[in-house]
């Protein structure tokens, strides 16, 4: 960033350089390149780029030629403010980071950095400053230049914007930037900012503006494929999208932090952030709400950039769309939304609704149309009425190109149509197209789909219960191998639950239905929905580098195993116990009120009537309607639960010291169980297939308890109840970790497909230095 400091430098040279000035100081320039080149710097003949050294050097040769008032010129015009409010903790503490911190202050003089200071007065009391300080060229030391004192402790609301409301102040002249962390710039770019800021001078309709948009360049692309899928949409929304909601739509607000804000403007409004807790989490967006409620003009700029690193791994990907999503979720719950719904014409509205809050509505509606379909086309079956459907229908061809239609939606072509557009116009039609057809076959449509399932899951659940909070990705080049546990916390209940879900519906209709039976058919109208599913469960493994290497295979099983049988405890951690990632799971049921825990229950309520569906299909009902046959399925799922309790209290009481006993009650249960299964088999028309039938019927009806069970906490927690509760929610979790194990393994076992992915997925340097790693650590495999 401080390359605006030496390209207004250069600026102020030119501006009052006379023609004979310039042509001198580029002989000069000129003929000390040669003398460094004849030095031998990069050897005589070498064709390497200069060193930073040298560069340094010539860009001493450079401010040679300046008169002297250019430093005070671009010390007038631009100043660096980094919001760091830890650095007095870090100086305290004599940190490294404070070190470094120090180090790039003392060798860019129009660098600033604003912190916190905490003073201890007394035994309780603290009195908590805004300081600014800067490296004093002449002095040889850091001095302090303000300090502010605040009225209590900074950190109330959501931390970024907080941190740059408190630095604001501290900041000089007409125009704001705001840089986020992971940003980079470019000197040919900075050279440009003179230009842009003239826009402020330009009207755009009525009024000028007060946000100028800045696209951005994604250069974390080359990492790999899912990098470069990131990459690839967010350009399309940094350029093409962010140009059409500016103009003509006139909806663009701030998303990100290149934008050029009117300080002035935005000082005697409140400020660039907003930073109440929980609501203001997306805290970027709002600051374009807020300058359209109180009628500013946001534009977009195309021919000034700014660098950008995207996220590379998907755990980082789906937490930063966890974080947007939620911040959505909590958007629609704003005043701010609200206001703009009110007071915006009808055409307007549509745009924002659609660029903002619309896109992840519409997200939910796809997912919730897939559960409305498959779930209505289960109870068509296993009710009969598919069955009379198709006796009297005439043309079932036509029936089943509808059913399908749902099916070019859910493949994610749609999202990738805005890259095509974007990578057309930069890199023209035909490379555009090959570019799409290279990210299919790196299965492009396999992380667009799993992202829908975040986006949908993050959302909805914000709408209904609230509790968004901040997830720091890092934003680091992460490629490393993550474990199945890691990866089983992240998505378990966002996408391994719901996709098994539909995968046992899936199982059950084409056992049931009618349809099912003409396998093309079928085909067709649930190839969209196992796309979904097999999404859903195998992305986080195909995006995981040496995903399918089989020894860490195993290994991670064994992590898994550990991880779900440790014991609970209040110091544990989500990474060490599964009990503590349980309770963390449920948090969102703690500030949810009312009428988020009934809809909750509404919605679990569906597993119930899947084993309805199911018990009037068991060869033991015969064929018979009455309600008997679903009471009696009650009373055998109030039996297993018993036999359970049964077995578990046997275990906590017998099973180290009187271990025979034990034995005996499991002997005792055994026997009864078969001695039941005989005599149905013996005296009732019940079937050996009735068992897996009602398995699958009555496997989700325990779940269905569990969720409902976990709404019901408050209640229950201090009952016996709770324990029993406790230990089948942990032996589902197991099921569920075996079910998605068993593809990832036989894939691994699979010879050469670890190498197949490696190569596809990653880059060629990455894909060489992971191989030449597996090397250098075979002998711990040994």
């Amino acid at each position: 960033m401080m390359y605006y400091y030496r390209a207004l430098k250069m600026l102020a040279f030119l501006d009052s350089a006379s023609e004979v000035d310039i042509r001198q100081g580029s002989e000069r320039i000129a003929s000390h390149g040669s003398r460094n080149q004849n030095r031998g710097l990069n050897g005589p003949h070498s064709t390497r780029p200069q060193s930073l050294p040298s560069l340094r050097r010539a860009d001493s040769s450079v401010a040679l030629l300046f008169k002297g008032h250019e430093h005070g010129s671009a010390l007038m015009k631009f100043t660096y403010v980094v919001a760091c409010q830890m650095y007095g903790h870090h100086k305290a503490a004599k940190d490294p980071r404070a070190e470094e911190i120090s180090y790039l202050m003392q060798n860019n003089e129009a660098l600033r950095v604003a912190y916190v200071d905490e003073v201890v007065l007394g035994r309780d009391e603290i009195e908590y400053y805004s300081v600014l300080v800067k490296f004093d060229q002449q002095l040889q030391r850091e001095v302090e230049i303000y300090r502010i004192r605040l009225p209590g402790p900074l950190k109330l609301g959501e931390g970024k914007p907080e941190n740059q409301n408190h630095a604001i102040i501290f900041t000089r002249g007409d125009a704001l930037q705001t840089i986020d962390m992971n940003q980079d710039n470019y000197f040919e770019e900075a050279l440009k900012m003179r230009n842009l800021l003239e826009e402020f001078n330009t009207y755009y309709g009525i009024r000028r503006p007060t946000i100028l948009g800045v696209r951005e360049n994604i250069f974390t692309g080359s990492v790999s494929s899912l990098a470069w899928f990131m990459s690839a949409q967010e350009t399309s929304f940094v350029t093409l999208g962010q140009r059409v909601l500016a103009n003509p739509l006139k909806v663009r607000m701030h998303y990100g932090h290149p934008d050029v804000f009117d300080r002035f403007w935005f000082l005697s409004r409140g400020g660039v952030s907003k930073a109440s807790r929980v609501i203001n989490i997306s805290e970027d967006i709002f600051a374009g709400f807020n300058c359209t409620l109180r009628g500013g003009n946001v534009t977009h700029h195309e021919y000034i950039q700014v660098g950008k690193g995207r996220d590379v791994g998907l755990n980082q990907v789906s937490m930063f769309e966890a974080k947007v999503a939620s911040g959505n979720g909590e958007q629609v719950l704003s005043r701010d939304v609200y206001r703009l719904g009110h007071r915006l014409d009808f055409f307007r509205m549509l745009s924002v609704f659609y660029s903002t809050v619309g896109f992840y509505f519409n997200s939910m509606v796809i997912v919730l149309t897939v559960y409305a379909f498959v779930w209505s086309r289960l109870y068509m079956a296993l009710s009969g009425i598919e069955e009379n459907i198709m006796n009297s229908a005439t043309n079932n061809k036509a029936l089943g190109a509808v059913l399908n239609q749902q099916f070019v939606i859910q493949l994610g072509l749609f999202t990738a149509l805005p890259m095509i557009v974007e990578n057309s116009l930069e890199h023209g039609f035909l490379p555009a197209i090959w570019d799409f057809l290279t990210m299919q076959l790196q299965l492009a449509s396999l992380f667009y789909t799993f992202s829908l399932g975040t986006r949908s899951y993050f959302f909805g659940r914000t709408i209904l219960h609230g509790g968004a909070k901040y997830r720091a990705t890092g934003r680091g080049f992460v490629v490393g191998h993550k474990s199945f546990a890691e990866n089983y916390r992240l998505y378990s209940r966002s996408h391994f639950v719901k996709a098994i879900e539909l995968g046992v519906i899936l199982i059950v209709y084409a056992s049931h239905s009618a349809i099912a039976k003409n396998t093309l058919v079928y085909i067709l109208m649930t190839i969209s929905c196992w796309f979904l599913v097999v999404s859903w469960i195998m992305s986080p493994y195909v995006f995981n580098p040496s995903g399918f290497d089989w020894l860490k295979t195993v290994y991670d099983f064994e992590d898994f195993m550990n991880w779900i049988w440790y014991p609970g405890g209040v110091f544990n951690k989500a990474e060490q116990s599964w009990e503590a990632w349980w309770y963390e799971e449920q948090d969102h049921l703690k500030t949810t009120g009312i009428w988020g825990k009934m809809l909750e229950i509404i919605l679990d309520l569906r597993f119930f009537f899947f084993q309805y569906g199911i018990v009037y299909q068991l060869g033991i009902a015969g064929n018979s309607t009455s309600i008997a046959v679903y009471v009696l399925s009650w009373v055998y799922m109030v039996v297993v639960v018993a036999i359970y309790v049964i077995l578990a209290y046997a275990q906590d009481k017998y099973a180290t010291k009187d271990h025979m006993y034990y034995r005996l009650v499991q002997f005792l249960v055994i026997f009864v169980t078969v001695l039941v299964i005989v005599l149905l088999l013996e005296f009732t028309s019940f079937k050996f297939i009735d068992l897996l039938t009602s398995t699958l019927a009555f496997i989700p009806t325990g779940w269905g308890i569990i969720l409902i069970a976990q709404v019901l906490r408050p209640f229950l927690h201090s009952t016996i109840v709770w324990d029993t509760v406790v230990s089948l929610a942990r032996l589902y979790d197991l099921l569920f970790g075996v079910i998605v194990m068993a593809p990832v393994a036989m894939l691994s076992w699979i010879p050469g497909f670890q190498s197949m992915q490696t190569r596809i997925l990653f880059n060629e340097a990455f894909s060489r230095g992971l191989q030449i790693s597996q090397i250098l650590s075979g002998k711990k495999y040994v």
